[in-house]
């Protein structure tokens, strides 16, 4: 019988550790697997738990160039071998040993849980470890060295797969996902982020659509800083639900990072954690109604590292093994006692950071109508402009 869910996780990802003072520190992927462990979500029946090898290097150079798998081989054996030419070695991707192993080891865990969904192992694959979206054919880029999502969804192209659409929640643009895809008209690629004049990657704008053979394939909807909650969740459910419905994958690929909340130290976003679970419990019963449910979750970004991503990446996984955990869930004890010794802080109290009077988050439906006052709301116009007709949507209705 299949898994309801496979989630790809190891200790050993850890490893994955650009030094004490980088941003991206691997303790928020130790603090998420706590949490879900003390929610029993792991031990849940349905639920397997997969540790991915390193793979070999044909896979990665299905998306990647060969010359820089052994440029991030060279740097793993030696940092001081590192070249900055290819992204090495930098500021935002420090060389450290073991960086071939670990990175292949995420790629090779988002491509296992894509198979396992494709060939109907398990319904949904979650790899909150992955979601590497900026790393580029030829280098490594925003803390991201091998592409993780781009080699599952080449994985799933070749072996049979048609169409694949791919939604980007993370707060910067999927750069590195939607360049290798730019002109392959089987891959529908969404990112909807703060805007390139605001923030990394400085791209991803709406008249960014897609290479001349995928005219419409690339979607971008870049939100002015300050987006709150009912704004992002109208923006999310205005452009990426009825293109992925008009699309009509076979598989359902999602970045769920979580730096879009209004603490992350690195962008200018306003959410809170429930509005992520909002999103992604839309993307799951998305998944359901226009791909059978063959979903593949994925982590991305996320800085604030205590309060935000464990839970936050938590729910995501409860949602794929259908037993989400209500926003008021109480965190249990344990994990609040491992954070005070470990940070000498303490951590949330609860699984949601809006009062239960304020659930469930209301957002205006589109067909409500179009607010040319509102930066948000001409956001998403900018976006539908660009890309609804070639996807035979009506861009002012839904």
């Amino acid at each position: 019988m299949p898994s309801q869910v496979r989630v790809v996780w190891d200790h050993g990802f850890t490893a994955y550790d650009f030094g004490p003072m980088h941003p991206m520190n691997p303790v928020r992927l130790d603090l998420t697997v706590r949490l879900c462990e003390a929610l029993g979500v792991l031990e849940a029946e349905g639920v397997e738990v997969v540790s991915p090898p390193v793979p070999d290097d044909d896979l990665l150079a299905t998306v990647h160039d060969r010359d820089y798998i052994a440029a991030v081989r060279a740097a793993s054996q030696d940092p001081a071998n590192a070249d900055p030419q290819r992204g090495l070695g930098t500021e935002d991707d420090p060389a450290f040993s073991g960086m071939h192993e670990v990175s292949g080891r995420i790629a090779e865990g988002t491509r296992q849980v894509c198979a396992d969904v494709w060939e109907g192992r398990a319904e949904h694959g979650v790899n909150f470890c992955g979601g590497l979206h900026h790393a580029m054919p030829g280098n490594a880029s925003g803390f991201c060295i091998y592409n993780d999502i781009a080699v599952g969804i080449q994985w799933l192209l070749d072996h049979g797969a048609q169409r694949v659409a791919y939604v980007d929640i993370d707060v910067h643009h999927g750069d590195g996902v939607e360049r290798i895809f730019w002109d392959d008209p089987r891959v529908l690629t969404i990112s909807l982020h703060e805007s390139g004049r605001e923030l990394f990657p400085g791209t991803g704008f709406p008249g960014d659509i897609g290479g001349p053979d995928a005219l419409g394939s690339a979607v971008n909807v870049a939100l002015p800083p300050g987006t709150g909650d009912s704004a992002w969740l109208r923006a999310l459910h205005a452009t990426a639900l009825p293109l992925v419905r008009a699309f009509a994958p076979e598989v359902l690929v999602t970045q769920h990072g979580c730096d879009t909340h209004a603490q992350d130290p690195l962008a200018h976003l306003a959410l809170s954690v429930d509005a992520q679970r909002a999103a992604a419990d839309s993307l799951h019963r998305l998944s359901h109604e226009v791909c059978a449910g063959r979903w593949v979750a994925l982590g991305g970004g996320g800085y604030e590292v205590v309060d935000v991503v464990p839970r936050t990446w938590t729910h995501l996984t409860a949602i794929a093994a259908h037993r989400p955990i209500p926003a008021a869930t109480e965190v249990p004890p344990e994990w609040l006692a491992h954070v005070r010794q470990a940070f000498g802080r303490e951590g949330p109290r609860r699984m949601g950071d809006l009062p239960p009077a304020d659930l469930p988050i209301w957002h205006q439906p589109w067909g409500m109508g179009y607010n040319p006052h509102s930066a948000v709301d001409r956001a998403v116009m900018a976006t539908r402009e660009a890309v609804f007709e070639a996807h035979g949507l009506d861009v002012w209705f839904d």
